[in-house]
């Protein structure tokens, strides 16, 4: 195969990705944007967290949130728990790893909030210690997953949502987590301002 079949490949791959998910995901991601909207109406906010490419997408999500996604809006409250350097070295030094985002959670979590989870594997300890401190917190979860949602999913309470991409390639995860944060996030705009 040379470079450019390379390349040819991974849109073949992107585009089967996609047309699985828009069979199975399309009612999960209208009750997650529902669930948000429910959580900012009330007053609470979103705290979010992953790891690597996760934790980028985390950030991103509360970007758009602070600042704006397309529409020209006030702010909403959400955090992304993985954007606090001094914190995490702290918490990972001080006590483990896997502490990060659950000692975070602790401190700022109260009941009604929101905890968005990001794993392509859903088998990261920081995350699943995360969701049993947002339980703790009388946090709401919403995970979003890949492969066969791993250990997280027997964390999950029946009021969580999982949003579970249908691919075992963490690159193609990745890309429809991001696609899945976008739509979230229009439909946070358009439910709550236009």
């Amino acid at each position: 195969m040379n470079l450019i079949e390379r390349i040819q490949s991974h849109f073949q791959d992107y585009q089967q990705t996609y047309a699985q998910a828009i069979t199975v995901l399309p009612e999960l991601i209208l009750k997650a944007g529902q669930l948000l909207v429910r959580c900012l109406l009330n007053g609470h906010k979103i705290l979010a967290c992953g790891n690597g490419g996760s934790a980028a997408d985390a950030q991103h999500f509360t970007a758009e949130m602070l600042n704006r996604f397309e529409l020209e809006r006030p702010s909403l409250p959400a955090i992304a728990l993985t954007a606090d350097t001094p914190t995490l070295t702290a918490i990972a030094n001080d006590y483990h790893y896997r502490e990060v985002f659950a000692k975070q959670i602790r401190a700022l979590g109260q009941a009604g909030d929101i905890l968005f989870v990001l794993s392509t594997s859903g088998n990261s300890e920081n995350i699943i210690q995360a969701v049993a401190a947002g339980h703790d917190r009388g946090l709401h979860v919403l995970a979003l997953t890949g492969k066969d949602g791993g250990q997280l999913v027997s964390g999950l309470h029946g009021e969580d949502i999982e949003i579970r991409i249908p691919s075992y390639s963490t690159p193609r995860i990745q890309e429809m987590h991001l696609f899945v944060i976008h739509c979230l996030c229009d439909l946070i705009d358009k439910q709550l301002f236009s």
